[in-house]
């Protein structure tokens, strides 16, 4: 069992009503993935009824509660001093999040304290991963 750290958020989901929805998202993290954070949103606010997980790379949460961070699907900038925004984009449309700022830094602190950043390449478990693939490759031929 690899330590994980997961924590409850609450946000408001910005769209074109009047006012923002809330919604709690969860935030985990884990030594089996050192590099990535993985933001899951309830059944209740996405378009198809059924939870949906977005993997990022934990330095851009990190990187993104300083300034503004990101590229491709993933966009995270401080919205003022005490808010954060976070931006979704796939085909299906787009996701505007405003978090308070201070759950998030918390939630980083605790991933930093499981693993530090200098670490993360000595806490991915490659052989592991490389046992899986290759397993699921014998699988596929046979």
């Amino acid at each position: 069992m690899f330590p994980t750290v997961e924590q409850s958020i609450p946000a408001h989901l910005i769209s074109n009503t009047r006012d923002p929805a809330p919604v709690t998202v969860s935030l985990t993290y884990g030594i089996d993935d050192p590099f990535a954070v993985r933001m899951v949103f309830p059944a209740s606010v996405s378009l198809n009824g059924t939870s949906v997980t977005w993997v990022f790379a934990r330095s851009l949460l990190d990187s993104g509660l300083h300034g503004p961070s990101g590229g491709g699907d993933v966009h995270i900038w401080p919205y003022d001093r005490t808010r954060t925004m976070v931006e979704l984009r796939s085909a299906a449309g787009l996701a505007l999040l405003r978090f308070a700022t201070g759950p998030l830094r918390r939630f980083l602190l605790h991933t930093y304290a499981t693993v530090p950043a200098e670490l993360e390449s000595g806490a991915l478990d490659v052989d592991g991963a490389l046992r899986v693939l290759l397993r699921g490759a014998k699988d596929w031929q046979d």
